[in-house]
């Protein structure tokens, strides 16, 4: 699918919201669990951190949000994370299997690097096995299990922690020894 990737803007709220809201009301893809409105999701543009990094798919034929990645800085109380990023990615749920994450990845990972990131994080619901691929599929690694991390709809779900170091010049920042994986 060719996809116009850019930044997003506080007028995409309701064509970000559009995507979102279907996933949180799924109940199976995001430990979001309280559905979003436009206007806070404007909010939330217009205040993401200078470091933020938050780009939009969008088809150029009806210039339809299909996708987004955002990414923020993984703590503000310490310095010692300044290199960390916290990503979360969503993609339209008619619009899945189509490339669109991986044209996201593919703009993401750069940016956040021009931004001083060394490091993304991120959490993927356990029972979520294709958005985990997905990530693996990108130079994702797991970390580990958080057990009983999210609550939603009553039910505890556990949380994979994945992580990716990204190449900060040619040369990657981190290659975990053999075994190590």
């Amino acid at each position: 699918m060719q996809l116009e990737i850019r930044e997003a803007r506080p007028d995409d709220a309701e064509g970000i919201v559009r995507i979102l809201n279907p996933i949180i009301a799924a109940g199976v893809y995001t430990a979001f669990d309280t559905p979003f409105t436009s206007d806070s999701e404007r909010d939330y543009i217009r205040n993401l951190p200078t470091r933020g990094v938050f780009l939009l798919a969008v088809r150029p034929t009806d210039n339809q949000v299909v996708g987004f990645q955002s990414m923020e800085p993984f703590a503000s109380y310490t310095h010692a994370f300044d290199h960390v990023g916290v990503l979360g990615t969503y993609v339209d749920l008619n619009c899945r299997r189509q490339g669109i994450a991986t044209q996201l990845f593919q703009a993401t990972f750069p940016m956040a690097v021009r931004k001083g990131y060394e490091k993304i994080f991120t959490f993927v619901r356990a029972d979520n096995p294709a958005a985990l691929q997905t990530y693996l599929r990108q130079g994702f690694r797991t970390v580990g299990t958080a057990h009983r991390q999210a609550r939603v709809g009553g039910q505890y779900v556990d949380e994979i922690i994945i992580e990716k170091l990204l190449a900060v010049s040619d040369k990657a920042v981190y290659d975990p020894p053999i075994g190590a994986r």
